[in-house]
Order: C-alpha cells, then sequence, then structure tokens
C-alpha cells in the first residue's frame, strides 16, 4: 500500500501559547515561528488576531516573515469581524489560511451559543462564505466534536464543505473520546459525508485523560490526513497532542500507519528546548522522545543490552531527533560491564585496577549519592590507588553588592597553590557577578546547565542547598554548596564544579587518550 502524507499543523503559538504562564512577545513567537519553519511543519497557527492587538501584530509579522514553508493560519469564531481581522492579519502570507470554528455539541449549542442546530448550521454556511472571500485556504472545525451528536456532525462537515471548506477539523477538545470511540468518528465521517472527498479531514485531541497521541494516531489510521498538535504537548488543561510523539510513532512504524510527515526530526530537540525556555514550561524528565530520561538507561541488565546491541532496548537514535547519544546512568543499579565500560572511556585499561573491589566501591558510591558521575569514578580511582584528593582551589573570600537598581557585583578571593588570587565582576544578578568573577580567576569555560536551590531548614534563618549541573569541555558536572546565605551557596557548589574540572584536567593529563586492554 502507498504511503499517504500526514500534514503537521502546529498549534504551538495559539493553543499551546495559552498555557504558558505568561503571553509571549511578539519577538518570542517569531523566534518560535522561525524554528517551526525549520522543523518542516506544514502550517503554524500563529494565533487568534481578534484577542488582542498583541496577537494580531504577532500573527502578522509571522505571515510577513516566515517565507518560503509553512502555511500561516489565524483563529476566527463565526463572526465577521474575528474573519476580518483574521483575513487582514494573515495577508501578508504567502500560503495564508483563515481557521474558523464553532462549538456543535449539544452542551455547546444549547448552553453556551443557545442556539438551534439549523442556526448553526447557516451561521457555519455563512461564515465560511465569508472567510473564502478573503482566503482560498479556509479550515472549519466543529468544536467538540467528539460529544456530538452522529447525525448533526455529519450535517456540519457537509455544509462546512459546501461552504468552501477544504479542511474540515474533528476536535476531541476535553480530551473525553476513547481512541476506538475516536476512529469511529472518523468512519463515520467518510462513510456518511456525501461530498468528504473534497476535503482533508484533520483531528484535534486535547489530553485529559492521556488519550490525545493515541486518538490523533488512530484517526490516522481510520484515514485522517492532517493532525493538530504542539511542541511538547503544551496546551489548554492537560495540553494537546505532542507533535514529537506523533511524528516519531510515524517515522518508526510506517508499516503500521502507512502514512509520513515532511518533519526534519533531527530539528526536534532543538524545537523542544526552544518552546520550553521561551514558554518558561519545563518538560518532566520521562516525556516521551524530549524528556532527560528518554534515552537514559539506569537498569543493569538495559545497560548491558544497550552496550553488546543498541536495538534491544532503543526503537529510535538519539541522534534522530537531535541528541548526541544516549546517556547511560551510573547508579546502584548499573552491571559491573557498564562500570567497565566507562573506565575504558575514561582511559583505564583493565590492568589498572581490581575489578572486583573497584565495583564493590562503586556501589557504596552509587547507594549513597544516586548518580555517579565521571569525575566521581576518577576520584574514586584515585583514592583507590592512595592518592590523596584535595582541592586546586580555595574560596576564601566573598562579597557581594546588589539590590533596586544597583548593578550586581562580586569580589572573589581564592587560594590557588598557595597563593591568593582575587578578581571582581558585574553581571545580572548576585550570583551571575560572583560566579563571573571566580570565572575570571580560574579561567574555565563553563556552561551552568541548571542551578536549583532548596531551604533544607525552616525559618527565615533556612540553610539554602544549591544544586548545580553544568558542563565543560571535561565534561559534566553536579555539585552542591550549603549556606544561609543563597549566594554564597551558590558560589560553594560552583567552586565544587570548578575543583571537579581541574581533578579532570589533571587526571587527562596523566591518562593516554587511548588505552588498550
Amino acid at each position: 500500500m502507498k504511503k499517504e502524507k500526514v500534514i503537521i499543523f502546529d498549534t504551538t503559538l495559539r493553543d499551546g501559547e495559552q498555557a504558558a504562564p505568561s503571553s509571549l512577545s511578539v519577538e518570542q513567537k517569531l523566534r518560535i515561528a522561525r524554528q517551526l519553519a525549520r522543523l518542516g511543519v506544514d502550517a503554524i497557527e500563529a494565533g487568534f488576531p481578534i484577542s488582542s492587538p498583541g496577537d494580531f501584530e504577532s500573527v502578522h509579522t509571522i505571515a510577513r516573515e516566515i517565507r518560503d514553508g509553512p502555511i500561516i493560519c489565524g483563529l476566527a469564531r463565526l463572526v465577521e469581524k474575528d474573519i476580518m481581522v483574521c483575513a487582514k492579519a494573515v495577508k501578508p502570507a504567502q500560503r495564508p489560511r483563515i481557521h474558523v470554528f464553532i462549538g456543535t455539541s449539544a452542551i455547546h449549542t444549547e448552553k453556551k451559543l443557545r442556539k438551534s442546530e439549523d442556526e448553526v448550521l447557516e451561521l457555519i454556511r455563512n461564515s465560511v462564505k465569508l472567510a473564502r472571500r478573503y482566503c482560498a485556504d479556509v479550515e472549519f472545525s466543529a468544536e467538540d466534536a467528539g460529544r456530538t451528536a452522529g447525525d448533526f456532525l455529519c450535517r456540519v462537515a457537509e455544509t462546512a464543505i459546501k461552504a468552501g471548506a477544504s479542511t474540515i477539523n474533528i476536535p476531541d477538545t476535553v480530551g473525553y473520546v476513547p481512541p476506538e470511540q475516536f476512529g469511529a468518528i472518523i468512519d463515520m465521517l467518510f462513510n456518511r459525508v456525501p461530498n468528504i472527498d473534497k476535503a482533508v479531514i484533520s483531528v484535534h485531541c486535547h489530553n485529559d485523560l492521556g488519550m490525545s497521541t493515541a486518538n490523533s494516531l488512530t484517526a490516522i489510521s481510520h484515514g485522517a490526513r492532517q493532525v493538530e498538535c504542539t511542541i511538547n504537548g503544551i496546551g489548554e488543561r492537560a495540553g494537546n497532542a505532542a507533535l514529537e510523539e506523533i511524528v516519531m510513532a510515524l517515522k518508526l512504524r510506517p508499516d503500521f500507519f502507512k502514512a509520513y510527515t515532511d518533519i526534519n526530526t533531527r530539528e526536534i530537540m532543538r524545537t523542544s528546548k526552544l518552546v520550553r525556555e521561551i514558554c518558561n514550561m519545563p518538560v518532566q524528565p520521562n516525556k516521551a522522545i524530549v524528556g532527560s530520561n528518554a534515552f537514559a538507561h539506569s537498569s543493569g541488565i538495559h545497560q548491558d543490552g544497550v552496550l553488546k546491541a543498541k536495538k534491544t532496548y532503543e526503537i529510535m537514535t538519539p541522534q534522530s531527533i537531535g541528541l548526541k547519544e544516549n546517556r547511560m546512568n551510573l547508579t546502584s543499579r548499573s552491571g559491573g560491564n557498564m562500570v567497565k565500560t566507562r573506565l575504558a572511556e575514561l582511559g583505564y585499561a583493565n590492568t589498572d585496577y581490581d575489578m572486583a573491589a573497584i565495583y564493590a566501591k562503586f556501589k557504596a558510591l552509587a547507594d549513597k549519592k544516586g548518580t555517579v558521575y565521571d569525575d566521581d569514578l576518577v576520584t574514586l580511582m584515585e583514592t583507590s590507588s592512595g592518592e590523596v584528593v584535595k582541592d586546586a582551589y580555595t574560596l576564601d573570600y566573598l562579597v557581594v553588592s546588589c539590590g533596586k537598581d544597583v548593578l550586581p557585583t562580586a569580589t572573589v578571593r581564592i587560594i590557588v597553590d598557595g597563593k591568593t588570587l582575587q578578581a571582581a565582576a558585574c553581571g545580572n544578578g548576585p550570583v551571575d557577578a560572583a560566579t563571573r568573577a571566580i570565572d575570571e580567576i580560574v579561567g574555565y569555560k563553563i556552561k551552568v546547565d541548571n542551578l536549583h536551590i532548596d531551604a533544607i531548614t525552616e525559618g527565615r534563618q533556612a540553610q539554602a542547598k544549591v544544586r548545580i549541573s553544568a558542563s565543560s569541555a571535561e565534561g559534566t558536572f553536579v555539585s552542591s554548596g550549603v549556606s544561609t546565605d543563597i549566594v554564597e551557596a551558590s558560589a560553594l557548589a560552583y567552586m565544587d564544579v570548578v575543583n571537579k574540572i581541574a581533578r579532570m584536567k589533571k587526571f587527562k593529563r596523566k591518562v593516554p587518550k587511548k588505552t588498550g586492554d
């Protein structure tokens, strides 16, 4: 059977943005839109132009700036003013689309709209025709289609197509319909709507019961050829169907779905990170495809399998979504083979150590601290050989000046090899200033990937524990610092990172890059 294309309609900037902690600026939306174009989405729903001047400007700017790529779409109710404003907003686009919608379930028509079915049909007919006067590409959505009576939904779709809609969207607006029932709705439309061949059937599924991706994929199996989705699955309430999940399911299972997309999957992780950064919406570690644990292996059995043949526990490669590699977490569940492999990667030969003794010490350390990092292994090896591990740098003095309308400035004094060195720096905040001052002395290029603060005691004088995850050319490092002063705790954690990097640099000078077994 020939594979058919599934249109990826991204609504991150419309439905997804509604769930963000604060509205995005025009510039922020444009950054995301440019990345969505690089990702290869077929359509970008850029916003709801009538909702605010800012949303109108965002849609209009994206329509003007995003060229040679996706359809640029704006949303409108079946209201003349909405449609006119939307038409104006998307007009600069090379491929504009007006997306109109109205609630069609009984609870929407009777309680919200207070209109009869015939009145709703007349409104659909007139509004779609109006939209077609201004735009050749019109999409119609039957809001809450999942709870709409079958006979009426068929009449709604037929009416919208006759009026000029070329895409009919069937939303499960409240995430209520199970996949088998949703598939039956799609079948019903294909079987009972006489002009259904003149339109693309689209779906827009919400995740209130965790079924959005399953419903979207089921709809594709039943003939839907457009899916409305968002990056990271963000959106109203529990969110929308996640673009990355749908795309990778189609990519990995073409034998089952008989469908494909034009998405450049190697841009998935870059897009995911941009959206979470701009929208200030973190992704849970176990999120499918883009979560930090999606390609991480902690189980010793899994790690051993992946070392022997990656496909034993990885159905896709990290590289296929834009990651460099998977991550093997060294924990108390890791087997000896994984520890041996990591030591070999660090440059240790089998003859350099007693595996049984090192593994016993590794297990004890892993039970104590959870995850064992490369620098922990190096320290373990050094202490096993009788070496005393000392810090190369000691924070001797720290003073920070900051406040309202004051440029944060920090001065630090650090002891290095018996010498005392001092430096000062400014920053965006007191912690930034302190770490910049430390950088002036140590000269390392350190990127702080995450800084997390917890209060470990109660009251105004509570002790703060700062946990820093940072990376450099030498690797990834996790350190912590404790103090009643948050800035001091942050500086101590950062100094721990500095000393771990110093140990790794010393170790790499001692151990050849390639060592045979």
